[in-house]
């Protein structure tokens, strides 16, 4: 599978991504000629790419220039406009959905209809391209999956059509919803709306770097230059390791020292944290300062499920700080296939690794429950649902 990552330790922004992907391959001339098939009514527009340097890094900058603009649009507007173009459906696909995406986070900050958006900024010319480039270069260069560092946001404030505004706009904050940020590294706006509305709609998962063979490498630089940060989007393109096939995703550990708290206290937090959504939870016993017995409590989430976890385990007051880890996982494929015991039907857990059957287990809830109706081990109807597998 070939696969993207992005790498944005200094924020993205439209022309950014479009940037990198012609620095790691994508054809100036052909997404000119894509571009040109969206026949929008603006005269002045002109295309250039030109190669830069941030704070000493080699960048390539993409650069749609316009004189002068006079046409305000709304969504269905911006619709219209790509789908009566002759890119690929699969990039049509994509920029609208970039758009709708854009718009509904924009309703949301304004308490309006997204088709009832006035797009000040990101229905401007230079965004409609640097979405539509983006929608084009995924689907030219192959990619088939994207996955992205978490996303350095900035800070301070920004000047916009709705005056003077925090570091991450309004938009922007709505469009990072369950995503890892982090802010800084310099107070200025490096993440644009239309940089996160094009991340947030087409990354399959936000983390470090996955397991690929890299085929081509990009580096696109946005408009900032400062001595402090190079203000560039990396790209990195390859494939998956044709030996590992397992899925992967992006998980975060959260970890906290106790060693005030009722341990039932911390059962109970347990139960919760399951119930709720963690994908694992566990107490591991420590030795802290002070020569104190306590525990480390750790919690293996989702990142979209980061900030409801953190809060059930504040508001069980069992600590004032929490750690996070964002981490790349590996999953077998996996399926769920049905046997017929004497105990009843009961469930097989099948993992693949690269289309070859590794590991099969019985549904261990579903046995506990069978052996508890039919009054026997649980070790005997597990020993059944395995040969009722063989057998099958």
């Amino acid at each position: 599978m070939k696969i993207a990552y992005f790498d944005c330790f200094s924020g993205a922004a439209g022309d950014m991504l479009a940037g990198a992907m012609l620095d790691a391959g994508l054809d100036f001339d052909f997404l000119k000629s894509q571009l040109a098939t969206l026949n929008l009514p603006e005269k002045n527009l002109e295309l250039k790419s030109s190669q830069t340097k941030r704070a000493g890094l080699l960048a390539l900058r993409f650069i749609p220039v316009i004189k002068e603009e006079h046409h305000h649009r709304h969504l269905e507007d911006i619709k219209k406009i790509i789908n009566n173009s002759k890119i690929t459906d699969k990039a049509k696909q994509t920029a609208i959905a970039i758009f709708e995406r854009l718009a509904q986070a924009e309703a949301a900050v304004h308490g309006k209809d997204p088709n009832d958006i006035h797009f000040h900024e990101v229905g401007a010319i230079d965004s409609i391209v640097d979405i539509v480039s983006a929608a084009i270069g995924f689907d030219a260069l192959g990619i088939e999956k994207v996955y992205c560092s978490p996303l350095a946001v900035g800070g301070g404030t920004v000047k916009s059509a709705h005056g003077t505004l925090p570091v991450p706009a309004p938009a922007t904050a709505e469009l990072l919803k369950g995503v890892p940020t982090v802010g800084g590294p310099i107070d200025k706006e490096l993440l644009t709306p239309t940089g996160a509305a094009i991340l947030t709609t087409v990354v399959e998962s936000f983390g470090p770097l996955p397991q690929m063979k890299i085929e081509a490498t990009g580096c696109g630089a946005g408009t900032l230059d400062s001595e402090q940060i190079p203000n560039v989007v990396r790209l990195f393109i390859g494939r998956t390791d044709e030996q590992s096939q397992a899925s992967a995703d992006s998980v975060c550990l959260l970890e906290t020292n106790i060693d005030d708290i009722n341990p039932e206290i911390i059962a109970a937090a347990t139960d919760k944290l399951l119930a709720e959504g963690a994908l694992d939870v566990w107490t591991t016993p420590i030795i802290m300062k002070h020569s104190r017995p306590a525990i480390t409590l750790s919690v293996i989430c989702g990142v979209a499920e980061i900030g409801k976890i953190e809060q059930i385990i504040f508001e069980a007051g069992l600590t004032f700080g929490i750690r996070r880890q964002i981490m790349q996982r590996s999953k077998l494929a996996r399926e769920f296939v049905g046997v017929s015991t004497k105990f009843g039907e009961l469930k097989i857990k099948v993992g693949k690794w690269a289309g070859k059957i590794v590991n099969v287990k019985p549904e261990f809830a579903d046995c506990a429950r069978a052996a508890q109706k039919h009054k026997t081990s649980v070790k005997e109807v597990l020993e059944a649902a395995m040969l009722a597998y063989r057998q099958k």
